[in-house]
């Protein structure tokens, strides 16, 4: 990773604001929902401005559902954790490190089978529903780096899997940031085409706050 990215990641863990003991929703997965935090415009933030409540933090950039260690373990960035509401991504930094957007069946396999019985997800948000926490995931967007290429059809199956797990528990929802997102709008990415603007973040937001009202 070159030195300039490397930076603002490094700034960006760095503010990190961790789980308030009062906080009914935590926030858990990678770059995407950590990212703006600098700025106070993660996703996050933009959930506690929404809710009116505050909201805990736990993800980092870089983190992997399969790998990483650490905090940079998604899994054990949600060690202890038993808030209400969970609402967590994850699967690109394992996709982006073990395959090259072809050749994607193994990994996809590691992180949820073709069920979405068994895996890495099932076996994290079964933890989570054991805590008592309910779980919104939140699918991935189609980002402008990479709209139209290979690279969308391993999260394209992904999100076929993500459904079949979520469909048979009624605590666990999948909302979809396609939903809110096209990559031909420029201004919800950042500067890099790939991470959420402020204003993306905040489009995240608003997709899920309503679930977390009921």
């Amino acid at each position: 990773m070159t030195r300039w990215l490397l930076l603002p990641l490094l700034l960006l863990a760095a503010c990190a604001p961790g789980v308030p003991d009062n906080a009914r929703v935590v926030v858990a997965g990678d770059s995407v929902m950590a990212w703006n935090r600098g700025s106070g415009a993660s996703v996050a933030r933009a959930l506690q401005a929404r809710l009116g409540e505050p909201v805990g933090d736990v993800s980092l950039p870089l983190a992997k559902l399969a790998g990483g260690t650490g905090s940079l373990n998604i899994p054990t960035q949600l060690s202890g954790v038993s808030a209400p509401w969970v609402v967590l991504n994850g699967g690109a930094n394992d996709i982006s490190a073990s395959c090259d957007c072809t050749r994607c069946g193994p990994v996809l396999d590691r992180l949820i089978s073709t069920d979405g019985r068994s895996g890495a997800i099932p076996a994290l948000v079964a933890s989570l529903r054991q805590r008592g926490s309910r779980v919104v995931w939140a699918d991935y967007y189609t980002s402008p780096r990479f709209a139209g290429t290979a690279c969308v059809a391993p999260y394209r199956e992904l999100e076929a899997r993500l459904g079949r797990m979520a469909a048979r528990d009624a605590g666990v929802t999948l909302v979809d940031m396609d939903d809110v997102f096209s990559p031909a709008d420029l201004s919800l990415f950042a500067a890099d085409r790939t991470h959420p603007s402020p204003k993306g973040s905040a489009r995240i937001a608003a997709l899920v706050a309503p679930l977390l009202r009921r």
